[in-house]
This record gives C-alpha cells, structure tokens and sequence, in this order.
C-alpha cells in the first residue's frame, strides 16, 4: 500500500537529479522523473526506505505533443491609424 497520495503539483523539480521530489518520513526524498511519467508510471520511490507514494498527475502534461514546439501565428493584422 502507498504510504500517501500526492498532486504532482506538491512535488518540487530537483535539477540535481532530474527527478519530481517529495519529502519521505526517513528524512531522504521520493523521487520520480519526468520519463517515468512519460511512460505512465505513478509510483515515486525513496531510494532509502521501503516507502513509496502515488503521484497523481494528468499523463498528456507528459506526452510529447508534435505540434506544441510549433509557434502559433498571431492572426491580428496590424492597421494603418492617420
């Protein structure tokens, strides 16, 4: 059984180590990265206990969209003022 339920955004981004952090009861984190998430994993384990919560987030913030890196051309034209 997961030791607690936790929102994706009550995890902190860990540059160091790439990984969604959250504080474990042992003093040490659970981590989970943003591939594991990609994948559809849930579960963030703390790499020094036997503890681990369930991260509950929305998956398509973690799947590659094709067309987001495609910048959205603004429709507004600009108009001569004499």
């Amino acid at each position: 059984m997961s030791y607690d339920d936790v929102e994706i955004e009550d995890m902190e981004w860990n540059e160091e180590l790439q990984a969604f952090t959250y504080p474990c009861p042992c003093g040490d984190l659970f981590q989970i990265t943003k591939e594991e998430l990609k994948t559809g994993e849930e579960i963030a384990r703390c790499p020094s206990c036997s503890l681990y919560i369930t991260v509950i987030y929305n998956m398509e913030d973690f799947i590659g969209n094709p067309n987001s890196n495609t910048k959205k051309t603004n429709l507004q034209q600009p108009i001569a003022v004499s």
